[in-house]
This record gives structure tokens, C-alpha cells and sequence, in this order.
């Protein structure tokens, strides 16, 4: 199975190095770079697996670069952050990025978080999809889930709103799939970074929130209620 291709964006020469070890220790390949315009200028060309980048890097800030990978591809992106109350957290995820990390970070911690991430976008082993595959399809016409003008194709991982194809990151499909699965039902941030983010701890809510306003502005500001003090649920 071909190794991970992890692109890391980070000025610091010393975090860049030791980091770029350690992942590789890890059997992750990293195509390191000091600054955003390298960074990407290596994504166009490398077409890598994940992105890790560092908010504050020359040239272009970590921010603005998620913001153009964005545009080209639907790659997952972790953004890394000095201050865990910093802006720039809530920044970075509003640009696309699906997860942070705070920086100092433990090599393991960083490790877990991006196979969690990898997780979610499909990454799998070959016993998942081994798995997956043998798994009986559902029938066509229960894998179409239908919200008022919303359609939520869960077996062609397709939304369309008023008949046109609504455009999602994975991380948004797979937010949106488990409010599909369970409409008028509230959702607890806590669950949702469980059964989105693959957190098995602990997570920062923040990154539910940013990503429900980001699912609202594709599919519809009223399809997702807030329910103040207990998370968040999709009308019917």
C-alpha cells in the first residue's frame, strides 16, 4: 500500500525538521516547505494526500494557502496554531480547513489526528474496504434522502438543493450524512466530534460550529436548528 504523502508548511527550521522526522518515522512521505508560495506551488505539483500548514508562514499565510487549495481540491487540510484562542483558529476553518492542532503539539498527538482525519476521508485499509465492499447495497430508493428542496444522495455521496448539485468537502458530507440520519433529532456538539472528527476525547467545539455555519451557507441558513445548550438539529 503507497505511503501517505503529507505536505508540511512551516518557517520554523527547527519544528520543520524535527516534525518532518518524526512523520516519516512514522511511514508518512512529507514534501517539507518554508513558506506559503512554495507550499503551494508543492501542492500543485505533488497532488499530496493531506495538508499540515502552519498559520503564520511568509509569502502567503497558512490561511490564505488553505483558502487556495480549497478552490482546486477537496484534500483534507489540518491548520497548526500557536494560540488555541487565537482568530486565526476560527480563520482557518471558515477557509476550509477541517481540523487544527495547537501548537506546541506532541508528535503522537499530531500522528492521531491526522490518521483521524485520513479516516474520514476515506483512507482506509484494505480490510475496510475489503469490508465496505462486501457489504450489501442499500436499496435505491432509501439511499436518496429527501429534506424539503434538499436531496442527499447517501450512496453517491451527491446533494442536491433545488435539483442543483450542491458541491461539499468530506468533512461537510459527513456532517450533513449524520444529521440526514437522524432528522429532528438533536445532535450534540460532543457527539458530533465523535462521530465527525473521529474524536475519541475531548475537542475543541469550535470546530463544529465553524463547519455548521459552512453547511448552512451551501444548503440552506434554516434546514440546521440551533437548540441552544444542547447542539444543533436538521428540520425536516
Amino acid at each position: 500500500m503507497a505511503e501517505t504523502h503529507v505536505l508540511f508548511v512551516e518557517d520554523d527550521d527547527v519544528i520543520r525538521e524535527a516534525t518532518q522526522l518524526a512523520l516519516e518515522r512514522d511511514g508518512f512521505t512529507v514534501t517539507a516547505m518554508p513558506d506559503g508560495l512554495a507550499g503551494l506551488e508543492a501542492f500543485r505539483a505533488d497532488r499530496p494526500d493531506i495538508a499540515l500548514l502552519d498559520v503564520m508562514v511568509p509569502g502567503l499565510d497558512g490561511v490564505s494557502l488553505c483558502r487556495r487549495i480549497r478552490d482546486e481540491s477537496t484534500v483534507p487540510v489540518i491548520m497548526l496554531s500557536a494560540r488555541a484562542d487565537s482568530i486565526d483558529v476560527v480563520l482557518g476553518l471558515e477557509a476550509g480547513a477541517d481540523d487544527y492542532v495547537t501548537k506546541p503539539f506532541d508528535g503522537a498527538v499530531l500522528v492521531a489526528r491526522i490518521r483521524a482525519v485520513l479516516r474520514r476521508f476515506g483512507h482506509a485499509s484494505g480490510a475496510d474496504r475489503a469490508g465496505a465492499a462486501s457489504a450489501e447495497p442499500a436499496d435505491a430508493a432509501e439511499a436518496v434522502l429527501r429534506f424539503g428542496d434538499l436531496e442527499v444522495d447517501t450512496e453517491g455521496m451527491e446533494v442536491r438543493k433545488g435539483g442543483e448539485n450542491v458541491a461539499l468537502t468530506p468533512t461537510e458530507m459527513r456532517l450533513l450524512l449524520e444529521f440526514s440520519n437522524a432528522p429532528g433529532t438533536v445532535l450534540s456538539r460532543d457527539r458530533l466530534l465523535e462521530r465527525v472528527w473521529d474524536y475519541g476525547w475531548g475537542g475543541d467545539t469550535r470546530v463544529v460550529d465553524v463547519h455548521v455555519q459552512r453547511l448552512r451557507g451551501k444548503i440552506g441558513q434554516d434546514r440546521i436548528e440551533t437548540v441552544r445548550g444542547f447542539g444543533y438539529k436538521l428540520r425536516g
